[in-house]
């Protein structure tokens, strides 16, 4: 074969994989965007049937996507939903979140006030996420890339979901595995219960170095317009800062900045919590 042969098998064989690798991608976007509020959930013969390509090619674009979490099984159905992977790679739309951008400045002046990291998690349906965080300026600190996923019923943002959620919900989750509470006897879970009316009540939640011995976790929600919870601000803490003085300090400042971007976001709190006196 020439020279000029082999260079133009070269080029048409490089003309039709860069052909395939378009088309692969094109597929899987077009299965991302059957996605939609309308149509959060959807099986693989769904989608199929949207985007007119055979179940098995689409099961085989949802495995890889599943793999890189841009989206994932939903645990009751288990059809696919968009999954928070995507977070790692829209980053700079995050800045039109309504509650990322309402959060941010509040955020900036708890971690001004007390001088520890604060974060804004979001709720996944069985995870915690965050969403944003100001790293604390002191040299010892606690932090967490953005994207990190919390399922501990301990950690003091999953208690702020839960404690937003019917019991029995919360009783399954633990039950089937997706909430972990390290405790298994009976008991224990019958006093978690308990315990998360306790933090729906005082609208804080903490976690004592009940997940991490050297780390102390404080969280509080944020409502939105509607009265719904959408998301809440965390404060992080090394334990050998944090005494029951600190601990009450902090408390109090992180209920207080989560109160602020309650009202940013043109909510209120339920009446009954602690602080419902105005903003």
């Amino acid at each position: 074969m020439s020279d000029t042969a082999d260079s133009a098998r070269r080029k048409t064989n490089s003309g039709a994989s860069d052909a395939r690798g378009a088309s692969v991608i094109l597929n899987a976007i077009e299965v991302m965007r059957c996605f939609s509020v309308e149509t959060p959930l959807l099986g693989v013969t769904e989608i199929a049937s949207r985007v007119s390509l055979h179940k098995s090619t689409v099961s085989r674009i949802l495995a890889t996507l599943e793999q890189e979490d841009l989206v994932e099984r939903d645990p009751s159905s288990r059809r696919f939903k968009l999954g928070l992977g995507l977070i790692a790679v829209t980053g700079p739309l995050l800045a039109d979140l309504d509650v990322r951008r309402a959060a941010y400045p509040v955020l900036q002046e708890l971690t001004d006030r007390t001088g520890e990291t604060s974060a804004l998690m979001v709720w996944n349906g069985n995870q915690a996420v965050c969403v944003e965080q100001i790293a604390s300026p002191q040299q010892v600190k606690h932090t967490t890339p953005l994207g990190t996923r919390y399922n501990t019923a301990l950690s003091s943002s999953v208690q702020i979901f839960l404690a937003q959620t019917d019991s029995p919900p919360v009783r399954s989750m633990i039950a089937e595995g997706s909430i972990l509470l390290t405790d298994s006897d009976p008991d224990a879970l019958d006093a978690y219960v308990v315990r998360l009316k306790g933090v729906a009540s005082e609208g804080v939640a903490i976690n004592y170095g009940e997940t991490f011995p050297e780390e102390v976790g404080v969280a509080a929600p944020i409502f939105d317009h509607r009265g719904d919870l959408a998301a809440c601000v965390m404060l992080a803490a090394p334990r050998f800062r944090v005494s029951q003085e600190v601990l009450n300090t902090i408390s109090e400042a992180c209920r207080n900045a989560a109160r602020k971007v309650t009202v940013r976001m043109g909510g209120s709190f339920n009446a009954g919590l602690p602080g419902n006196e105005g903003p």
